[in-house]
């Protein structure tokens, strides 16, 4: 009757060691993926703040057009929408469900407009006081429309999640990091006899170091590559079934996010393995009983 074979305690350790950098990789893509998103939700929602340009008068459809495409060009402009005096009436006749020119012998009381969505850097106060009386000095535009209260509010709020998103960042990571530094320093602690051993028989400190760290790498790639995998399905899955998800979370952002896992999990475990073999070459033998 054949013996069954045991486990590799060695093969064990590897294996618990690599799905608990695993999990900590995952939280720190998070953080970074969360971070990143809610950088990018921020400026979709800055830029779709609306500054509204009342056009003069005298401006007809074609100059109306020509002036947006002026507008265009201007660096704080993120995109413009031209409204026709026409277009202005047959809405507000939509939505109030009578003609207002009928009260006003076929006149129509509506003008030209020009709806301007700013580029996120300049979707503040101080910006929009400069921008507004910049524009105010055009004598096409007659007037320059926004909602000051809720600027003001939404920058507010913006300022206050951005704080707790940083203060909850720096928190998950001293987590992410104290959480590996242990895992690595448990599996070393295991073999801290054969530390002591090599250590006894002459061997060198880099000699010694170099099983160790060459074993944390293959765990900190393997890792960083499951991490990866199962952020990225995630990701791909929500895209799939969620479409606004699909214009917050940017290639840009799965690249760092990616990049970021595997920096961090090669600095990490190379870095805590060696002041932990470090640390076990420094003990006496009798400390390592404790």
């Amino acid at each position: 009757m054949k013996k069954r074979r045991n486990t590799s305690p060695g093969h064990w350790q590897w294996f618990t060691s690599c799905v608990s950098t695993t999990l900590v990789l995952l939280l720190l893509g998070l953080v970074v993926l969360f971070g990143l998103t809610a950088h990018e939700l921020s400026r979709n929602v800055r830029e779709n703040l609306t500054v509204t340009l009342l056009l003069d008068d005298d401006l007809d459809s074609l100059d109306a057009r020509a002036f947006q495409q002026q507008m265009d060009e201007l660096p704080f402009a993120h995109q413009t929408t031209l409204i026709t005096a026409e277009q202005a009436l047959t809405e507000e006749t939509e939505r109030m469900g009578t003609d207002p020119t009928e009260f006003l012998a076929g006149e129509n009381p509506y003008t030209a407009s020009i709806e301007m969505n700013l580029e996120a850097e300049y979707a503040c106060t101080d910006s929009l006081l400069w921008i507004s009386k910049q524009l105010r000095e055009m004598w096409q535009i007659s007037d320059v429309v926004y909602q000051r209260d809720l600027v003001d509010s939404l920058n507010h709020r913006l300022r206050q999640a951005t704080v707790v998103l940083a203060v909850l960042a720096v928190l998950l990571m001293i987590i992410s990091i104290v959480l590996i530094n242990n895992t690595v320093r448990l599996s070393v602690y295991a073999r801290r006899f054969t530390i002591h051993t090599m250590r006894l028989v002459g061997a060198s400190w880099s000699f010694i170091q170099r099983p160790f760290l060459t074993r944390s790498l293959s765990i900190g790639l393997t890792a960083a590559v499951l991490a990866s995998a199962l952020l990225l399905g995630g990701v791909y899955w929500l895209k799939f079934h969620d479409g606004y998800a699909a214009t917050i979370v940017t290639t840009q952002t799965i690249i760092i996010m990616v990049i970021t896992i595997f920096v961090a999990a090669l600095l990490l475990t190379l870095a805590c393995t060696w002041l932990s073999v470090n640390h076990f070459l420094h003990m006496k033998e009798n400390e390592m009983y404790r």
